[in-house]
C-alpha cells in the first residue's frame, strides 16, 4: 500500500515562530526538517508529500508559504496547503493571487485555536467561497465539540470542497467515542466534505496508542464517508507526541489491511490526487 502524505508539517525555528509548539515537550526540543522526514520514511512506501501549514505565529504565515514554495519539487514535496485568514478582507484577495505562484493546492485556517464565532460570520464564508471558485479545497480543523459549528459552515458553502482534518478530532483519551461518532455521521452527509485519516494518535492518553484502540475510530470514519472520501496524512511531527512516524505508518497499514486493494489505493493515494489536483 503506497501513501501520499497530505499532512506533513515542518518546524524551522531559525526562520519562523511556533509559539504553540514551544509549549509541547515533544516538539520544543528541536527543529523538524525535510531531511528528518526523509530519514524516517525511507523505504516505507511514501510516494510524495504535501506540506501542511504549521500554525506559525500570525506574523509569519505568509513567510512560511513563501519559504516552502522554494522547497517544492525536492524531496518528494508535491505542493503545499497554505494558511489564510478568511476573517479579514484586507489583503485576502491579494494573498490568494500570490499563492497562485507558490505551488499552493489548498488552504487552511485552524479553527480550534480561535473564537468559535470566527467562522460564523458572513465575511469569513464569503472569502471561503472565493477559495472554492478557484477550484481549491479548504482543510477544516476543528475539535469534536465544534462539529455543529463545522456543520453550519459546510452548509453555507455547498460548492467548496472541504477536508475534515484528523478524523474530526475525537477525544480518544476521554473515551468519548459515542458523541464524536454521532456528530461525524451528520457531517459525512455533506457530499463536498472529505475526511483526513491523520492526527488521532495525539488525541490518545500517553502510553495507550495501539491498533486495537484506534481501529474502531478508523472503521467508523470509513463507514461514514466511504473509502472514496478518506485521505491519509501523517501529521508529522505532531504525531510524535504519542507515537513515532514509522509507527503511525505501520498502524495505518494494519488498520486498513482488511480493506480491498482498491479501497487501500483510494485512501492511500488516489483521493489525495483527486482532491488536491496532484
Amino acid at each position: 500500500m503506497y501513501l501520499i502524505d497530505t499532512h506533513q508539517h515542518l518546524i524551522l525555528r531559525g526562520r519562523l515562530g511556533y509559539a504553540w509548539a514551544d509549549a509541547i515537550p515533544a516538539l520544543a526540543a528541536s527543529d523538524f526538517t525535510p531531511e528528518d522526514y526523509a530519514t524516517l520514511t525511507r523505504g516505507r512506501g511514501i510516494l510524495g508529500t504535501l506540506f501542511m501549514e504549521t500554525g506559525v505565529d500570525d506574523a509569519d504565515y505568509q513567510a512560511e508559504a513563501r519559504h516552502v514554495a522554494g522547497l517544492v519539487g525536492s524531496g518528494g514535496l508535491l505542493g503545499q496547503i497554505a494558511s489564510c485568514r478568511p476573517e479579514t478582507d484586507d489583503g485576502f484577495d491579494a494573498w490568494l493571487e500570490e499563492c497562485d505562484g507558490l505551488d499552493v493546492v489548498g488552504f487552511r485556517r485552524i479553527l480550534h485555536v480561535v473564537d468559535d464565532g470566527l467562522s460564523q460570520t458572513e465575511g469569513f464564508r464569503r472569502n471561503l467561497r472565493k477559495i472554492g471558485r478557484r477550484g481549491l479545497p479548504f482543510d477544516l480543523c476543528v475539535l469534536a465539540r465544534q462539529h455543529a459549528i463545522a456543520e453550519d459552515l459546510i452548509r453555507s458553502c455547498p460548492d467548496q470542497v472541504l477536508v475534515l482534518d484528523h478524523c474530526g478530532n475525537p477525544d480518544i483519551a476521554a473515551g468519548a467515542f459515542a458523541p464524536w461518532a454521532e456528530s461525524l455521521a451528520r457531517l459525512a452527509q455533506f457530499p463536498n466534505l472529505y475526511v483526513k485519516l491523520s492526527g488521532i494518535t495525539a488525541n490518545c492518553a500517553p502510553g495507550t496508542v495501539s491498533v486495537g484502540l484506534l481501529q474502531p475510530y478508523v472503521d467508523h470514519v470509513i463507514a461514514c464517508f466511504g473509502p472514496e472520501r478518506v485521505i491519509w496524512g501523517s501529521d508529522w511531527p505532531v504525531v510524535t507526541i504519542n507515537a513515532s512516524l514509522p509507527q503511525w505508518i505501520d498502524m495505518t497499514r494494519a488498520m486498513l489491511a482488511p480493506r480491498s486493494d482498491d479501497e487501500r489505493h483510494r485512501i492511500g493515494t488516489a483521493n489525495a490526487c483527486e482532491v488536491y489536483g496532484l
